[in-house]
């Protein structure tokens, strides 16, 4: 099935004394192996559940599984932070188990972000209910769910697993047909806590405040319980979330693995403009090696361009083997059955090398998998450990490779290895107080049950807003009482995710008999990968696009086999709402507030595999798209002497620089922050540099920059000047088409600022 099978120790043995890999790795960092702790099973436990989990040589419990049912027994809420394949899931099924088995009345909801987590739950807990053999009912319920058996599971399922969408439109508009799962709900899981952040996590913390409310009006009063990665304020965001105190279990009690980190930098190619060979083409050859090794790899990839290249070079290693599965690509947008083929491949150990995007940080089980390459940061702490977490889930010894783009950030965490490794994680931030999230959910809140003078909504006094949906006409009140009275339905027209567009479908209609749909796309992200003339890559296989229906979202591809692929730009105008603070200085001026900017793509190019050379361009032909949200920015008098083109090159060059060290400060991920440079500014006139939430609505991002300028100024300063280069490089200060000494235009704009700020 596979290469020749060699072990991880006695392959990095070899490649010290590599000579070609040794130039390019330059960070070795083992972390050694953890023993396991135990605890016995708890008394009370169930012989049933005890008798399934011997079935499995579970003898005792790790730990955290052990105090996390001690503290469901004593009724109390809370959140388990351990790390990847740690047992996080029998922190759940045990207290849950066990209460159905004393009180069959018991219902529980398992809330996950995704529906391929609830499926993989779904088979995981069915799995141990059968070793149980008791009668014990779970099901999934999501768009996915047939008709059928809907009713039974309103009735008589104890274990409902489904996501926050489902839970918003689905089921609490429809509560008075779920009587006997919230008169009786005693658990109410949260799975993955961590993605609960920004616009969808504040949407969220809305919709678990309507279930608790639903939950009270038919008497009952859950328990919550909350599993996560590692984040640098769970307990906080579980409360946040749920509105509920919540107990902190951070001590894992989980063996962990060896595992070996390598901090790999690909050569330098073009000393004068610093430029590095392509990322893509280390990881290619990189993971050619450990798939010639016999080595189960996992290779993360920041975009879905990204990941179908990587498969397309990496399936030549397989192109005269007939129908070859042996290396996939697994992102967002391929059809559920597809990705649930690639899972089990990953299981059963067929494929050999899956290309990912993070859609495979999550839990969903994939197995045993000895090797992880990180093509670039992935963006925070958080998700890095996650990738990590997905090499070496048994125990065994794992490598982790770390392959840094040319970037400012990446160039920084390739060469400061102790910021990945000692640094403590992101915080995940919402805000369920963002007033247009709040008047969203309450009007849901009140289609669903009526609002009386007294009534609160979790932590809100919300009378004077429910006044002004009466005056709306949404409401009307009779004598001390509100009651939805719109014909609309207000669940329907709030999508949760921060996109709140419908989605593209991909429909490929090579086959001259007919067509099929291969996948589908959010709206913004269509706008960049599926314009006219684009190459959409799926598994390896290229696709045109031929015709791009914006008004009913299908864009219609036929299978090509060209040798380059298409990276398009998006043009953003900025427009200022509304100023909130402002901080006056001698030449500059420093303000946050609300702002509009409008996405408008413009322009697409060819770029050929391999060499990555330009070899054609075109425009895009799609209606711009609009967003409100929140900014800090900063303008200044323009230096003298400096033309108009000096002066574009210096703020493009200082708005690359700055954005690459943000996330070292406010600890957020690269893409949840834009900063895009004005030469001369619609408010001012004054050449101004904006760094806006990358949100809908904003999610305060923003402010704390307004708040830590001066250090973040500082240090982008000192890294531009220490950097190896002459005149500016993607290192420093991004790409640069000629010698016109940007670097020295770029420190001038920032020491400008810092002397004024800091």
């Amino acid at each position: 099935m596979f290469n020749k099978k060699r072990s991880i120790d006695d392959l990095l043995t070899e490649w010290r004394f590599d000579e070609e890999l040794k130039q390019n790795i330059l960070h070795w960092h083992t972390l050694e192996a953890r023993p396991a702790k135990y605890a016995s099973f708890p008394k009370e436990l169930h012989p049933s559940i005890k008798k399934a989990l011997e079935s499995r040589g579970i003898e005792q419990l790790y730990t955290h599984q052990r105090e996390a049912f001690d503290l469901a027994l004593d009724g109390k809420s809370f959140t388990a932070v351990t790390p990847t394949a740690s047992g996080k899931s029998l922190c759940y099924h045990l207290p849950v188990l066990q209460k159905i088995l004393e009180d069959k009345s018991s219902r529980a909801i398992y809330l996950f972000p995704t529906k391929a987590l609830a499926q993989d739950q779904k088979s995981d807990i069915n799995e141990l209910i059968e070793d149980m053999e008791e009668e014990i009912l779970s099901y999934t319920y999501d768009g996915d769910t047939a008709p059928a058996i809907r009713q039974k599971i309103r009735k008589a399922g104890h274990i409902v697993m489904t996501n926050p969408d489902m839970l918003h439109s689905g089921i609490l508009p429809h509560h008075t047909k779920w009587v006997s799962l919230f008169e009786n709900l005693k658990y109410i899981v949260i799975d993955e806590l961590h993605t609960y952040k920004g616009v969808f996590g504040s949407h969220v913390s809305h919709v678990i405040r309507r279930l608790k409310r639903i939950c009270a009006f038919y008497g009952s009063n859950p328990i919550f319980i909350c599993t996560s990665a590692t984040i640098k304020n769970p307990k906080e965001l579980a409360e946040k979330l749920t509105n509920t105190q919540h107990e902190l279990i951070a001590d894992s009690g989980a063996p962990v693995g060896k595992k070996t980190f390598l901090f790999y930098n690909p050569p330098i190619v073009h000393p004068t403009f610093g430029v590095r060979r392509s990322s893509i083409l280390e990881v290619r050859d990189l993971a050619t090696r450990l798939f010639e090794a016999g080595i189960q790899t996992i290779v993360f990839a920041k975009s879905r361009v990204r990941v179908e290249m990587l498969v397309t070079y990496l399936k030549s290693l397989t192109k005269n083997k007939i129908q070859d599965e042996s290396i996939r690509g697994y992102r967002g947008g391929y059809l559920p059955t597809e990705r649930r083929k690639i899972e089990k491949g990953l299981r059963d150990g067929t494929i050999q090398v899956v290309v990912s995007t993070n859609a495979l940080e999550l839990g969903v089980d994939i197995g045993q998998l000895q090797a992880c390459i990180m093509t670039g940061y992935p963006g925070n702490i958080a998700s890095a450990w996650q990738q990590a977490g997905r090499a070496g889930r048994r125990q065994d010894s794992a490598l982790i490779i770390y392959v840094a783009n040319s970037t400012a950030l990446d160039q920084y965490v390739v060469n400061h290895p102790t910021y990945l490794l000692g640094s403590s994680p992101e915080e995940a931030l919402i805000n369920p107080e963002n007033i247009l999230i709040l008047m969203d959910h309450l009007k849901c809140a009140a289609f669903e049950l009526p609002f009386s003078a007294s009534d609160t909504y979790g932590e809100f006094e919300v009378q004077e807003l429910l006044e002004f949906l009466q005056d709306e006409g949404v409401l009307v009140k009779t004598s001390s009482t509100w009651y939805w009275m719109s014909e609309r339905f207000p669940a329907h027209e709030i999508s949760l995710r921060s996109a709140a567009q419908e989605n593209v479908v991909i429909i490929d209609q090579t086959i001259p008999a007919g067509t099929k749909v291969i996948g589908e796309m959010d709206t913004y992200s269509a706008m960049t990968l599926l314009h006219e003339e684009a190459i959409y890559l799926h598994q390896g296989t290229q696709f045109q696009v031929e015709l791009l229906d914006w008004e009913e979202k299908k864009a219609y591809v036929r299978e090509v086999d060209v040798d380059y692929f298409t990276d398009a730009n998006l043009a953003v105008e900025l427009k200022i709402l509304n100023e909130d603070k402002s901080a006056a200085y001698n030449s500059a001026t420093v303000s946050y507030g609300d702002i509009s900017l409008l996405a408008i793509p413009t322009i697409f190019k060819k770029i050929r595999f391999q060499t990555h050379d330009n070899i054609g361009s075109g425009k895009i032909h799609i209606p711009p798209l609009e967003m409100h949200t929140n900014a800090t920015w900063m303008s200044f008098n323009l230096p003298e002497n400096w033309s108009e083109e000096m002066l574009t090159d210096a703020l493009t060059g200082a708005a690359y620089a700055i954005g690459s060290f943000i996330p070292l400060y406010i600890q957020c991920d690269r893409s949840d922050l834009s900063v895009v440079p004005q030469v001369k500014s619609t408010h001012n006139d004054k050449p101004t540099l904006f760094i806006y939430d990358s949100y809908p609505g904003g999610i305060g991002l923003s402010e704390r920059v307004y708040d830590i300028l001066g250090p973040i100024l500082e240090e982008t300063i000192g890294h531009v000047q220490n950097c190896p280069c002459k005149s500016g490089c993607p290192s420093c200060i991004g790409a640069q088409d000629s010698l016109n000494e940007s670097k020295d235009k770029v420190i001038k704009v920032l020491s400008i600022l810092l002397n004024e700020i800091g």
